[in-house]
């Protein structure tokens, strides 16, 4: 199920006010009985909120932020779909797949792109 509006207003309360929301999914960590976290993706960064334990619908505190140059995939999905972000293994739906694969794609569509042969003109 996609993330509420509501879900994604408690969310912006937590990142640069002058940022937008791109992307957002929920994940568990992988293995762990740790309230579940959601990802976030702006134009600037990728930041990690946890969840209450009670609810995967409030954001608590950011665990990890991370400039948006950094890739969250690749999603492994011969099992339930997983991948490793700054060193933990994360757990989404598999609705989500496709979610992580677009905001990876548009940082491979950006470093794909030739720099600029006439800088100053």
């Amino acid at each position: 199920m996609p993330v509420s509006s509501g879900v994604r207003e408690r969310i912006r309360g937590f990142l640069d006010p002058d940022d937008d929301i791109q992307y957002v999914f929920p994940a568990d960590i992988l293995g762990s009985t740790t309230p579940s976290v959601f990802f976030v993706v702006t134009r600037k960064t990728i930041t990690v909120l946890t969840t209450g334990y009670w609810s995967r619908k409030t954001p608590k505190r950011v665990v990890a932020t991370t400039l948006r140059g950094h890739r969250i995939g690749p999603v492994r999905t011969e099992t339930t779909p997983w991948f490793k972000f700054c060193g933990v293994d994360y757990e989404i739906d598999d609705e989500y797949v496709s979610v992580v694969h677009a905001a990876d794609a548009e940082i491979m569509r950006d470093a794909a792109k030739p720099e600029d042969p006439l800088p100053d003109l």
